[in-house]
């Protein structure tokens, strides 16, 4: 009890962690994500969309997920309706991370605007992850600069490399994007849940990619999520219905 309440105090007055170890975390999510954005330049140019559109949406979007499904889609021969349908919905989780950072970084009305801009997962993460309301704001400020930097400008860098070689199947390059979304995912995947989820949603996404058009099996898979936690709620309750009474 009494480390608990020392703690508490530590926090209520801005203690607990260095500025410099917030940046430095900060730092560390934004570049390593960053990069990632040439994959995104390198996808989203070689699914026939030019230079401009491709550095339009990173700096529009700005969430990765819903930019490469985005570009997938399209890439895939899907319709812009169903494509942009699929990225709408997997940015939706936006709105939620930012009804929970309002309470946390409790920003003024007129910064809020500019702000939710940087309301992604990685700069959710960092701030949820700080001790303190000072060090939230400070790891979601460098998180959001570093990442919006570096992702525009190795986007741009994607998407010049894959205009000036060409054909990108060619070079396997269309599966890059992929790749990186699934080693961004992985060791996020850490309980049974969590991994069924993915599995689940693998499994439908794959399974009726020959049967509807491209963009929507990725809305079908999104239906992973309530049917394993579904079944984990059942399998729940026939475990309390099942333990003996005393």
């Amino acid at each position: 009890m009494a480390e608990q309440t020392a703690l508490a105090d530590i926090r209520a007055k801005g203690g607990g962690k260095a500025d410099s170890a917030v940046v430095r975390d900060a730092l560390g999510v934004g570049v390593a994500v960053g990069l990632s954005g040439f994959a995104f330049g390198v996808t989203s140019a070689g699914s026939g969309l030019s230079v401009l559109q491709t550095c339009a949406l990173s700096l529009l979007v700005f969430t990765g997920a819903s930019q490469f499904a985005l570009v997938g889609a399209l890439a895939a021969g899907g319709g812009p309706v169903a494509a942009a349908a699929g990225a709408f919905f997997l940015g939706v989780r936006n709105a939620f991370y930012g009804l929970r950072l309002s309470q946390v970084l409790a920003l003024s009305r007129v910064v809020r605007p500019f702000a939710a801009q940087w309301v992604i997962d990685e700069t959710t993460a960092v701030s949820l992850a700080q001790p303190t309301r000072r060090a939230a704001r400070l790891g979601f400020l460098v998180t959001g600069v570093s990442l919006y930097v570096l992702w525009n400008l190795t986007t741009l860098l994607g998407a010049l490399g894959a205009e000036a070689i060409g054909d990108t199947d060619a070079w396997g390059l269309d599966a890059a994007g992929p790749a990186v979304f699934l080693a961004l995912l992985a060791p996020m995947l850490k309980s049974v849940t969590e991994r069924a989820v993915a599995g689940l949603a693998v499994l439908l996404g794959l399974g009726l990619l020959p049967v509807l058009p491209a963009g929507v099996p990725v809305l079908v898979a999104a239906l992973a999520a309530p049917l394993a936690l579904f079944m984990e709620g059942r399998r729940g309750g026939r475990a309390r219905g099942a333990a003996p009474r005393s």
